[in-house]
C-alpha cells in the first residue's frame, strides 16, 4: 500500500499560460495528478485556455480552428488557474508574487513563464504615442494580433510582412493563400538568414514569388504611411492596407528585472532552470540558458520536463543541457527542413544538391562523420533520416547523396528502418515516433486529433501535420474507414 505524505504540497506558481508555461503544468500533472507533492497556480494575463501560438498563420488561412489551436489543461486538485490575470511584481525575499487584482500569492517555487513580445522598429509609423502598433499595424504573437489582422486585410487587397524568418514566411503564405496580394520585405542579405544559405534562400525566394508573395531582401524600410504602404529606403513604395511586423522579439523580463535577477538576452538561467535566486526558475522565451533554446518549442517543452521532474522530485538528476535546433517552415506547397550551422565549417565536408527549375535544394554539412548542420528545400523524404542524425549525433551513412535522397543505407534492415531505439521522430516537439502513431492508431486514434490526445503529436510547433496526415493516410489504406481530421 502507498502511504501518502503528511507534509502540505509544496506551493509553485507560474506566470505565463503560453505554450511553455502550459506544457509546465500539464508536465507536473502528469506526475502529481492528485496534487499531492505540489500544488500549482496558474496566472496567464490572456482571458481564454492556453493556446499554440505557433501554429496562429495557420488559423489565419483556415488550416486550423480556434479548437485545433487549444493546448491541454488538466484539471484536478493541486491546480488553480488564474485567467485574465497579470502579474505585476515579485518579491523574493518574502517569496510573494503581486497580481493586478491587488493579490498576493506566497510560492515556495516561482516558475516564469512569461515568453516573449513582438518588436516594433524604430521606423516611422509604425508606432503610435503610448507605444502601441500604429493604424494599420499589427504583430503576430496572440489572438488578439490574429483578430487584428483579420480585420485589417481582405481578398484582392495588399499588405506587407516586415520580417523574412520563419514566422513573416508562414504569415505571407497564410495571407497569400486567403486572397491577399503579399510583400515580403527583409532587411539582411537573404529570407530566413539564421536557419539557411544563401543558394538555398534564392530558391526559396522563387518558390515564394511561384505562390504569389513578392520577395524583396536587403531592402531596408524607410516609414510605414497608413492608407499607402511600406515606404523603402530608396524611395519604393510597397502598397499595403496593413504591415504585419514580425522582425524579432523581446524576451518579457520586467518582473525578473525589477527583482533584482540578472538577465542578458532573456532570465539567465543554469542547468536546473534556476536562477540567481534558487526558488526562481525561468523557461521558455523568456529564459537565457548557455545551451540557448529561446524561441523554439522543442526546447521550451524539455525545460518544462525537465523543472517537472525536480520541482515534484521525480527525478532530482534531471537537467538540461541546451538546444540542438531544427526549424521547420510550415507554409503550405512548401517543405523546408533547416538544422545547425548554416555559415558552414571550413572543416566539414558538404554535399549540395541544387535544382532551382523544380524549386528544390539540399545542403548537408558532415564533420567527423556526424552532421552538423543540413538544409533540406523539397526534400521531405529525407527530413526524417538526417533530423535524428543530427539529434542523436549519430555516424553519416557513407552514401550521402541517398541520404539526401532519402535512400534506406546500404545494410539497413527493415526493422532497423521502422523503429527502434534508433526511430526517427515524425513530431520532434514531443518525441513522438513513426511506430508511435501506428500504435496509437491500432488503438483506434483515427484521426489527427486523436493521435494528437494519445501521443501529443501536431501539439508542438506543427511541423509533422503534413507527415501525420500521411501516415493516417497510409494505416487508412483502401478501406477509407478513417477520415483525417
Amino acid at each position: 500500500m502507498t502511504r501518502r505524505s503528511t507534509r502540505p504540497a509544496r506551493r509553485i506558481v507560474v506566470v505565463g499560460n503560453g505554450m511553455t508555461g502550459a506544457r509546465f503544468a500539464e508536465e507536473v500533472a502528469r506526475r502529481d495528478p492528485e496534487g499531492h507533492r505540489v500544488h500549482l497556480t496558474v496566472v496567464g494575463a490572456e482571458p481564454g485556455p492556453a493556446y499554440n501560438r505557433v501554429l496562429l498563420p495557420g488559423l489565419l488561412e483556415g488550416a486550423y480552428t480556434p479548437a485545433d489551436i487549444a493546448l491541454p489543461e488538466p484539471e484536478g486538485p493541486g491546480i488553480t488557474r488564474l485567467r485574465g490575470t497579470a502579474a505585476t511584481g515579485l518579491d523574493t525575499a518574502a517569496r510573494t508574487v503581486g497580481l493586478d487584482t491587488g493579490e498576493r500569492l506566497h510560492y515556495d517555487d516561482l516558475v516564469l513563464a512569461t515568453g516573449a513580445r513582438a518588436a516594433l522598429p524604430p521606423l516611422p509609423g509604425l508606432a503610435a504615442p503610448d507605444g502601441t502598433p500604429a493604424e494599420g499595424v499589427t504583430a503576430l504573437r496572440d489572438l488578439a494580433d490574429h483578430r487584428r489582422l483579420e480585420n485589417l486585410v481582405r481578398p484582392g487587397a495588399p499588405a506587407v510582412v516586415l520580417g523574412g524568418g520563419v514566422l513573416g514566411l508562414e504569415t505571407a503564405r497564410a495571407l497569400a493563400a486567403s486572397g491577399v496580394r503579399v510583400s515580403v520585405v527583409e532587411a539582411a542579405p537573404w529570407i530566413m538568414r539564421r536557419q539557411i544559405d544563401r543558394a538555398c534562400a534564392g530558391v526559396l525566394a522563387a518558390a515564394y514569388e511561384d505562390l504569389g508573395v513578392r520577395v524583396h531582401a536587403w531592402r531596408v524600410a524607410d516609414r510605414w504611411s497608413p492608407g499607402t504602404g511600406l515606404v523603402l529606403d530608396d524611395g519604393t513604395v510597397l502598397p499595403g492596407d496593413a504591415v504585419v511586423v514580425t522582425a524579432g522579439v523581446r524576451p518579457a523580463v520586467d518582473l525578473a528585472e525589477k527583482a533584482g535577477l540578472a538577465s542578458s538576452h532573456g532570465v539567465e538561467v543554469d542547468d536546473r532552470l534556476s536562477t540567481g535566486d534558487p526558488r526562481v526558475h525561468a523557461i521558455g522565451d523568456c529564459a537565457a540558458h548557455p545551451g540557448g533554446g529561446a524561441g523554439l518549442v522543442q526546447p521550451g517543452y524539455e525545460q518544462a520536463r525537465v523543472l517537472a521532474d525536480l520541482l515534484t522530485g521525480t527525478d532530482t538528476a534531471a537537467r538540461y543541457t541546451g538546444a540542438r535546433p531544427v526549424t521547420r517552415l510550415k507554409a503550405t506547397g512548401i517543405d523546408l527542413t533547416a538544422m545547425g550551422a548554416t555559415d558552414g565549417d571550413q572543416g566539414a565536408e558538404s554535399v549540395v544538391v541544387s535544382d532551382p527549375a523544380k524549386r528544390r535544394y539540399a545542403r548537408l554539412d558532415v564533420a567527423e562523420g556526424k552532421v552538423t548542420g543540413a538544409v533540406l528545400l523539397g526534400f521531405p523524404e529525407a527530413a526524417p533520416e538526417v533530423s535524428r542524425l543530427f539529434d542523436q549525433a549519430a555516424a553519416v551513412p557513407e552514401d550521402r547523396l541517398a541520404l539526401l535522397q532519402g535512400l534506406p543505407a546500404a545494410g539497413q534492415g527493415d526493422g532497423e528502418a521502422a523503429g527502434g531505439p534508433g526511430e526517427a521522430h515524425v513530431c520532434r516537439c514531443n518525441a513522438v515516433t513513426r511506430t508511435d502513431i501506428e500504435q496509437a492508431w491500432l488503438d483506434g486514434a483515427r484521426t489527427r486529433p486523436a493521435v494528437a490526445q494519445a501521443t501529443r503529436a501536431t501539439t508542438g510547433c506543427g511541423g509533422c501535420t503534413r507527415d501525420v496526415d500521411a501516415i493516417l493516410k497510409a494505416m487508412d489504406g483502401a478501406t477509407g474507414a478513417a477520415k483525417v481530421g
